[in-house]
C-alpha cells in the first residue's frame, strides 16, 4: 500500500533467503518459550510452540531468476529474445507461483542498471542535465528507436521513465517537494506517455501494457476522468491477477483520484465483474489497501462482504503465501483501526480461523511487510533485520493466539497437514 507521492507500482523488495531466527523467551510477552524449527523437527518441550520458518519460497527463487534474466538480456544486448519473452509471457497471463506477473520481473531487470544508477545520481544531488542521469536512459532510447513498433522494448522504456520520474518526486508530500524535482516528475511520464500512445493494452491484449498506462495516472492534469475505465480495462484483460484490484482500491482514495463513494461503489462493481473468478473477493481486493491507509475507508466499509472475500480467496488460493498475507493482513495491518472502527476489529478477529485453519509455516517477509502497511517504497537497511522484525511480530501474534492452550500444557504444532495441539 502506498500513501500519497510515493511510487506507484514499485517492486517489493525481495530476499533470496529469509533468516531464521529463534526467539528467545523474553521476547514474548507474557508467553511461554517458542521453539522454532523445521517441519521434520518435533518440539523437545510440552510448552513449546512450533511453526516451520521458511527460509526461502519457490516463489522468492523464481522471482530472482526472471529479474536476473531480464538484467542478463538487456545487458547483452539482445532485445529481441527479450522482447519475445516479454511478449509470449504477456499473452500467456504468466505469473510465478506466488502470482506476480513475468512481464513484470523481466521487464523490471531490464531497466534495473540504469534506474538504479539514475536513484543514485539523484540521491547525491545531481542536476537534472546531468550526463549521469541522461546517459542511461539516453541508451534505453536508442533501443527503443531500433525497435520502434515493438510493444515489449516500449514497456520496458516507458517504465524506466515511470521509476526515475518516482525517484526525482519521493515520498514527501508534494508541496513540499522542490519545483525542480516536480518538473522533472513531470518531465519523465509524459515521454513514459508518449512512448505508450501507440500501445493500447484491450487493443493488443496485453494487461502489461494496460497496468502501465494505469501506472500513468498519476502524472496526468485530470487522472479522475479515466482511472476507472482504465483499471476496469486492466482488469477485464487479467482478472486473476489481484494487484490490479489493490491499486485500483489504492487509487480510488481521496489522497489519490476518487472519493469514498466512489471506492464503495467500484469495488463492489468488481466484486459483480470478477464473480466468475473470484466470488465476492473482488470487494476484498479492492479495499485490501485502501481501508489499512485511510481511517475513513475503513469506517466505511461493509466487514461481512469483506470476510466473505476473505474466505472466498482461501478458497481459490491455498498457497502458504495467500495464507500468511492474509493472517498479517488481518493482524496487524489493521492495528491502528481496530480499537476505534468496529469494522476494523471484526476483520481482526478473522487472524484467529485464517491462522488456524490456513497456516502451515511462517513466512517472515510478509509479517514484516504487514507491519509496514504494505508500502513497498519502505526502505530497507538490513534484510536480515527486516525479516527478523516480521518474524518477531508474527511470534507474537501467534504467541497472543495459543496463549490458553500453551498454559494448560499442550503442544502446539504447525505441520503440512494443519495444526495440532495435543495434550
Amino acid at each position: 500500500m502506498m500513501d500519497e507521492g510515493t511510487r506507484f507500482g514499485q517492486f517489493a523488495r525481495r530476499m533470496k533467503r529469509w533468516s531464521r531466527i529463534k526467539m528467545h523467551p523474553t521476547d514474548a510477552p507474557e508467553a511461554p518459550p517458542l521453539l522454532l524449527g523445521k517441519a521434520d523437527t518435533p518440539p523437545t518441550d510440552k510448552r513449546l510452540l512450533h511453526i516451520p520458518v521458511r527460509d526461502t519460497t519457490a516463489d522468492d527463487d523464481e522471482c530472482t531468476r526472471l529479474r536476473s534474466l531480464g538484467q542478463f538480456l538487456a545487458r547483452q544486448d539482445r532485445w529481441c529474445d527479450l522482447s519475445a519473452k516479454i511478449r509470449m509471457a504477456d499473452a500467456a497471463r504468466s505469473k510465478t507461483p506466488g502470482g506476480m506477473p513475468v512481464t513484470d520481473l523481466l521487464t523490471f531487470g531490464a531497466r534495473s542498471d540504469v534506474v538504479a544508477a539514475a536513484e543514485h545520481a539523484i540521491e547525491e544531488g545531481v542536476a537534472p542535465g546531468n550526463p549521469a542521469l541522461l546517459s542511461g536512459i539516453g541508451g534505453l532510447e536508442a533501443v527503443l528507436e531500433e525497435h520502434g513498433n515493438d510493444p515489449a522494448i516500449a514497456l520496458t522504456v516507458a517504465h524506466a521513465h515511470i521509476d526515475i520520474g518516482w525517484a526525482w518526486r519521493g515520498s514527501a508530500p508534494e508541496i513540499a517537494t522542490p519545483r525542480h524535482r516536480r518538473a522533472s516528475f513531470a518531465a519523465h511520464f509524459e515521454r513514459a506517455g508518449v512512448i505508450l500512445s501507440g500501445f493500447r493494452g484491450a487493443a493488443l491484449n496485453s494487461p502489461s501494457l494496460a497496468a502501465a498506462r494505469c501506472a500513468l495516472l498519476p502524472g496526468l492534469r485530470d487522472p479522475r476522468a479515466q482511472i476507472t475505465r482504465d483499471y476496469e480495462e486492466l482488469i477485464d484483460l487479467d482478472p486473476h491477477n489481484e494487484r490490479h484490484m489493490r491499486a485500483m482500491g489504492n487509487h480510488l482514495l481521496p489522497r489519490w483520484f476518487g472519493d469514498y463513494d466512489q471506492l464503495e461503489l467500484e469495488a463492489r462493481r468488481i466484486a459483480a465483474r470478477t464473480q466468475d473468478v473470484w466470488g465476492d473477493a473482488g470487494y476484498t481486493w479492492v479495499m485490501f489497501d485502501a481501508i489499512a491507509i485511510d481511517a475513513e475507508a475503513c469506517a466505511r466499509v461493509d466487514p461481512d462482504f469483506f470476510i466473505d472475500g476473505l474466505r472466498a480467496i482461501l478458497a481459490r488460493r491455498r498457497d502458504q503465501g495467500t495464507a500468511n498475507l492474509l493472517a498479517a493482513y488481518c493482524a496487524i495491518a489493521l492495528g491502528a483501526h481496530r480499537s476505534v472502527h468496529a469494522a476494523a476489529a471484526q476483520i481482526g478477529a478473522c487472524a484467529d480461523w485464517v491462522i488456524r485453519d490456513h497456516m502451515t509455516e511462517l513466512h517472515p517477509l510478509v509479517w514484516a511487510h504487514a507491519a509496514e502497511g504494505f508500502d513497498n517504497a519502505a526502505p530497507v537497511t538490513s534484510l536480515s533485520r527486516f525479516a527478523a522484525h516480521g518474524q518477531a511480530r508474527a511470534l507474537r501474534v501467534l504467541a497472543d493466539l495459543f496463549q490458553d492452550e500453551i498454559a494448560r500444557g499442550r503442544q502446539v504444532v504447525f505441520t503440512p497437514e494443519g495444526l495440532q495441539i495435543t495434550a
